[in-house]
Formats: structure tokens, C-alpha cells, sequence
């Protein structure tokens, strides 16, 4: 057949909209909000082209609306897996044997879809499903997944093109083979663009995948499924499955093809992946990567000579925005005692101004936590503050559950750096604060980094270039991604690749080429043009 040195699109990040009053944009997002509603959506398992039912169905209903039903799921069991993964291994060596350029094009494809004809729809069931503003949504569901998938495929073309060098006589070449197995994706609620990178990713690269969603967000990870249909993926490459979570993990360690594993979620969860694996290294076919994103408590410190109002701007949209639902989210700060009480007066003036409610009414800039057990964990960290001699509730505290997940945007000062609130990743709209002596900055860098176990975002605010050497020196291992004068959310794909270290994960840096590169296992390649004849060599000559 014809061959060519093909060269794929250049990757650009996505437009944002603003869905301001009278946009098309907001008018194509209405309609789809209206459609959506009005129709009980069935969402079935697929596996292999196949729609999978079970007796166990599930409703869906919005976190902010508790009385309204958006669709049903069916919850499986342990042969649904077996069954996911024999549909992806089934297909494995046709689609590993497919050109390189013909997947790009499949998921070239998608991401045009997803910032066209689907765009509203997407964007509309990720507010609906995960209680998400109109803008987080237009970051999330629209745009970065959108990044994800051209970044990924040029960043797939550069893997391709590295190539060692020859010398005379000889040939060299390296090849990037996909992996001799399947690939289990595990993904969260709280980004739709997580949950469709993570079993596109290994996909993309020539991998079969068992994408298991969370259930909170089965919502948009079923439209993910359309769009990756309709953009031509062959039935059988990424199959998704709803099954408990520690159901799916023992059939996925216990199989003799896994491969890998890519995960974003709690740390707890990866530990008891990561040892199930361990556990049954011994019956894998080859060793299993092992790619996660997990936990955060993500900073904020504040040299004396901080712009105060940047600073509070940062807090706020860091702490507050998608209910602080982010892994980047900024859950405790550090702030020096010479702008505090600047810093207090107009923090307080932000939160009085933030509204909280559904994500149709567009004037809203919070809306509802996920699921009951997150509101109760929430809402218990709240609480044991309140009751705590250490700690005064500045902002918020209050919370009801009467007609959706709602939290009010809280702001905890504490005494002890080390309280509780300070070191634990709470998942929700709770930002503890510690005063500190503006001369002992050196210290409390040291403080922040010995505090938490995990090292995921963090952000410094200073005027003084010496401070900001001194924090980037000092919180090396803090923070995998790192900002200067800016709140510790909203990596770009492309721009700043996302992860962490420590407890926060394996810092693998989704949306770069180094994820790409855990999902093949390259082979090196030599060509001799002129062997040798003759096995003596010449130093083997007596004179």
C-alpha cells in the first residue's frame, strides 16, 4: 500500500467561550440544557459494540436537584470485567496493527467533534451530571478534553520521529510497540476531560483498554462513548464497564494480560492497587505500569511583599471555584501577619458576594458537592473546626442537603499549622488559613513542606524576586507543578503538564509526552549492511 512521512496537524489549546448574554454559544448551551432534562437517559455498559444491562439499575440525578432524575446506569459484577477485557483483547492485534496515522485520525476526529456539534452537549451534561458553572464546564469538558487529544497525538508523532543515531555499515531504528495486554483506566467525577484522556491515552498508542468511570459521572462518560462512535474507534479498543471499584481491581490484578493501570483518584484507593499488583506480579505476563494521579493539599504562601488584592483573587477562584472539588484545588495558605488584616477584609468581601445554586441559573459561581458521602466528609471537617479551641470559622461553615449538596464557601483560621484541616485533603469548599510572623518566612517555608504528605500544586505571591527564589529552592519537592503569582489550578494542556509526587501520585504529567511514553515499550532495532566473515579478531594476530 502507498506510504508517506506524515506530519499531523499542529496542536493548538482550544478557544474558551464566554457564553455571555446573547452569545450563540449560551443559546446552543440553553437548548441543550432543555433537551437533556426533558428525557430519561439509559446508560448501559458497552463492551465490545455491545450495550450491557443488568438487573441493578441505578438513577442519576444532578448533586444541586436531588428530585430530578437525568437517566439510569446498571451496575455489573465480576464476569462484566472478564467480558471488557476479552471484547479488548479480542480486538487487540488488528488495532495494534492499524497505522499510527489512522488512529491520530480517529482521535483528531473526536476532538473535533467534541468542539463542535457536540460541544454544548458535553458541556451541558457535565453541569448537569457533576454540578459544574457553565464556565468550569467550557474548561473541562469542552476545551481541555479537546487539548488532550490533538496534544496527545502530537506529542505521539515526536515519540515517533526520536530515532537513534548510525554509523557506518549500520542501521538503527526504534521502534514504540503498544503494550501486550489490555489497560485498566480508572477515572474520577469531578473532570469529564480526566475520564476521557485516561483510557484515550494508552489508545492512542496502539493499547486495548477496560475504562471503568466513576458512577457520578457516568453522565458525561457516556457521551464521551458517542463522540469516541462516531468518530469512527473500533468496537472492542475502550470498552466501559460499571462495577464496584474493588470488584473490578481484584479481576484486574489477578489477569495474566493486564498491563498497566492509569488512574486518577484518592491515594488510599492507589495504595491498594498498587499492592494488589504487587500481590500478583507473579502471574503477569510482562510488569504492569502503574500511572497515577491521586491526592492533594495544595498551598498557597504569601511573602510579606505579596499584591494583596492578586492574593485574594487567587484564594478565592483557587479555594471556592467547583466547590473546591479540584485536586489543585487551594485547600490551606500562609499568609504573613503584616497584610492579614488587608487580606481578611476583602477575602470576606469576595465570599459575601459569591452565590450559590444550580448551574442554570449562569449568575451562580458555586453550586453542589458531589454525593452524599463527600457532603458528610465536607461537612465533618466543618463541623470538628467549629468545636475546636484552635481554629475560628472566618467565612461560611453553613450547609444544606434539604434539596441538593450544598456547602457554603468556608474559611477556617487556625492556631496550629498541623491542625487536622491543614494537612488532610478535604475535597470541598473549606480553606484553612495560619497567620504567620512576616521575618519568619525562611521557617515557615520549611513548615508548609513537612506538613502534608502529598505535593501536588502549590503557589507563592511575592513582589521580591529573592523570596520567590527562596520558595521555588525550598519547596522543590512540595509541588509538581509549581506557579508564581498565580492560584495553584488550571494547568493548560501543552503549557503546564499536570502531577504530582509524593502522596499526590507517580507525576507522570498528563497532557506531555512523558505520559505518552508509558503506554509503549519500545524495541531497538539493528541492521548490519556489511557483517563480518570471520569470527578472529585482529589483535588476535601474533605479529
Amino acid at each position: 500500500m502507498p506510504k508517506g512521512s506524515f506530519k499531523v496537524p499542529i496542536a493548538e489549546n482550544e478557544p474558551v467561550y464566554s457564553y455571555a448574554p446573547g452569545s450563540n454559544e449560551r443559546s446552543r448551551l440553553k437548548k441543550s440544557l432543555e433537551e437533556m432534562q426533558s428525557a430519561l437517559t439509559d446508560i448501559p455498559m458497552q463492551v465490545g459494540g455491545m450495550e450491557v444491562r443488568t438487573n441493578d439499575q441505578r438513577e442519576i440525578f444532578p448533586p444541586h436537584e436531588l428530585d430530578r432524575v437525568l437517566g439510569h446506569y446498571y451496575m455489573g459484577d465480576a464476569s462484566h470485567v472478564e467480558l471488557a477485557i476479552d471484547a479488548a483483547l479480542s480486538v487487540r492485534p488488528k488495532w495494534q496493527a492499524l497505522s499510527w496515522h489512522q488512529r491520530a485520525a480517529i482521535f483528531l476526529r473526536a476532538a473535533d467533534l467534541i468542539t463542535g456539534p457536540y460541544r454544548a452537549k458535553i458541556n451541558a451534561a457535565t453541569m448537569l451530571g457533576q454540578s459544574k458553572t457553565v464556565h468550569q464546564s467550557e474548561i473541562d469538558a469542552a476545551c481541555e478534553l479537546a487539548d488532550f487529544l490533538r496534544f496527545n497525538v502530537q506529542f505521539m508523532a515526536e515519540i515517533y520521529d526520536q530515532q537513534p543515531f548510525s554509523t557506518k555499515n549500520v542501521w538503527n531504528k526504534m521502534e514504540q510497540r503498544p503494550l501486550e495486554g489490555f489497560v485498566y483506566a480508572l477515572t474520577p467525577f469531578n473532570f469529564t476531560s480526566i475520564s476521557g484522556n485516561l483510557p484515550s491515552a494508552p489508545a492512542l498508542m496502539g493499547n486495548v483498554v477496560v475504562w471503568k468511570p466513576a458512577t457520578t459521572q457516568l453522565y458525561s462518560a457516556n457521551i464521551i462513548m458517542e463522540i469516541f462512535r462516531a468518530a469512527g474507534l473500533p468496537e472492542g479498543v475502550i470498552n466501559m464497564i460499571t462495577v464496584p471499584g474493588p470488584v473490578g481491581g481484584k479481576v484486574m490484578s489477578q489477569h495474566p494480560d493486564f498491563v498497566g493501570v492509569h488512574f486518577t483518584g484518592s491515594t488510599e484507593v492507589f495504595k491498594k492497587i498498587w499492592k494488589a499488583i504487587g500481590d500478583n506480579v507473579a502471574i503477569h505476563n510482562t510488569y504492569p505500569k502503574i500511572v497515577g494521579e491521586t491526592g492533594g493539599k495544595d498551598f498557597i504562601i504569601a511573602h510579606k511583599s505579596a499584591h494583596v488584592k492578586k492574593l485574594v483573587t487567587a484564594l478565592t477562584r483557587g479555594a471556592f471555584e467547583y466547590q473546591g472539588q479540584k485536586c489543585s484545588a487551594a485547600s490551606r495558605a500562609y499568609l504573613p501577619n503584616n497584610l492579614w488584616k488587608d487580606i481578611k477584609d476583602l477575602l470576606l468581601q469576595d465570599i459575601k458576594t459569591i452565590k450559590m445554586g444550580s448551574p442554570e441559573d449562569f449568575t451562580n459561581f458555586m453550586n453542589a458537592v458531589i454525593d452524599k458521602p463527600a457532603f458528610e466528609k465536607i461537612t465533618g471537617y466543618i463541623d470538628r473546626a467549629k468545636k475546636s479551641d484552635e481554629c475560628e470559622i472566618l467565612a461560611g461553615g453553613g450547609y444544606d442537603r434539604s434539596k441538593g449538596y450544598f456547602i457554603e464557601p468556608t474559611v477556617i483560621l487556625t492556631s496550629n499549622p498541623k491542625y487536622e484541616s491543614m494537612q488532610e485533603e478535604i475535597f470541598g469548599p473549606v480553606l484553612t488559613i495560619y497567620v504567620y510572623d512576616k521575618n519568619k518566612y525562611n521557617e515557615t517555608l520549611t513548615l508548609l513542606d513537612e506538613t502534608s504528605p502529598y505535593a501536588l500544586t502549590g503557589a507563592v505571591f511575592s513582589q521580591d524576586r529573592f523570596a520567590i527564589e527562596l520558595a521555588s529552592r525550598k519547596l522543590v519537592n512540595a509541588a509538581g507543578n509549581f506557579y508564581i503569582n498565580d492560584k495553584p489550578t488550571g494547568a493548560v494542556v501543552g503549557q503546564q503538564p499536570f502531577g504530582g509526587a509524593r502522596a499526590s501520585g507517580t507525576n507522570d504529567k498528563s497532557g506531555s509526552m512523558l505520559n505518552l511514553l508509558r503506554w509503549i515499550s519500545p524495541r531497538a532495532i539493528k541492521e548490519n549492511f556489511n557483517p563480518p566473515e570471520d569470527y578472529k579478531y585482529s589483535f588476535m594476530e601474533e605479529r
